[in-house]
């Protein structure tokens, strides 16, 4: 099964899979349409949730604060649609 499709499929139950970084679980959370606590989960200042915490505000609306987390994650910021940008997440995170 394909990164996307495992993820996909996680989106079915109740709760992201155990073996989730955090980074991860917030995509999961988020992808569930819970933002909040996909937000709450990026706390902990390692890379990959700066990354994402960079992708929630991007996908809230907020750029000027998605520019910071892109900093802070050093990366550039996406030029991705959101989906895509999400999907790509997934990817890399699933990868590691």
């Amino acid at each position: 099964m394909m990164p996307h499709e495992q993820f996909t499929a996680a989106l079915a139950a109740a709760a992201p899979p155990a073996d989730y970084r955090p980074a991860l679980a917030a995509l999961w959370h988020e992808a569930k349409g819970d933002w909040q606590a996909a937000h709450d989960l990026l706390q902990d200042g390692d890379p990959a949730c700066d990354r994402v915490h960079a992708y929630l505000h991007r996908r809230e609306g907020d750029d000027a604060n998605a520019q910071y987390w892109y900093r802070r994650a050093g990366v550039r910021p996406s030029s991705l649609t959101l989906d895509d940008e999400r999907a790509t997440l997934v990817a890399e995170l699933l990868a590691v």
